[in-house]
């Protein structure tokens, strides 16, 4: 059998976790379907958990897969893994500031993701000239008039600042007009 000094300090992380959501062993060893003993075991490090277990603590701890994997040693501390690990561990934050902050941490990664990848493929298609569809933002050098359409920044449809508008706002046609149900 392995010793505590030969395993991540995993049993210790899930221990603390535990006790920061406040709930006792045998009400994680239910809601995570582990043995007792077994759990027992593992905050004291004498097992080392599979990742399937890991996986099924850290959904009933509330925290994301792959911190709880890095902190085992599953997974390499790169792409982001760092930051949720930090957020996993800090014993100042509640569970729910944990998950929300993941939450945005993760959503922003992607929203990122999604814009690169828009942005590689804007830079890798072709430049074609001809008319336009739809309007035009035109400005003079001094200022818009009234028939000349502005825009402000150009966000796209499903980002975060396009969906918080939309909770301000409420509901807007394509041009950005609201559509009076709110």
């Amino acid at each position: 059998m392995a010793t505590g000094k030969d395993l991540p300090n995993i049993g210790g992380f899930i221990r603390d976790l535990r006790r920061n959501a406040k709930i006792s062993l045998r009400q994680l060893s239910e809601q995570a379907g582990v043995s007792n003993p077994y759990l027992s075991q593992i905050e004291r490090g004498l097992r080392k958990p599979s990742a399937e277990v890991l996986q099924q603590l850290a959904s009933a701890l509330r925290v994301s897969t792959p911190a709880m994997y890095l902190r085992a040693g599953l997974l390499d501390d790169r792409e982001g893994q760092g930051v949720l690990a930090a957020i996993a561990a800090d014993p100042d934050l509640t569970m729910a500031q944990k998950q929300s902050l993941t939450q945005i941490y993760e959503t922003f990664r992607r929203e990122n993701a999604r814009l690169a990848e828009a942005t590689a493929a804007a830079d890798t298609a072709p430049v074609t000239t001809g008319p336009t569809a739809g309007p035009v933002a035109t400005e003079s050098t001094t200022g818009p008039t009234a028939t000349e359409p502005t825009t402000g920044p150009s966000t796209p449809p499903g980002s975060a600042a396009d969906l918080a508008n939309i909770a301000v706002t409420g509901p807007t046609t394509t041009e950005g007009t609201p559509t009076g149900g709110a």
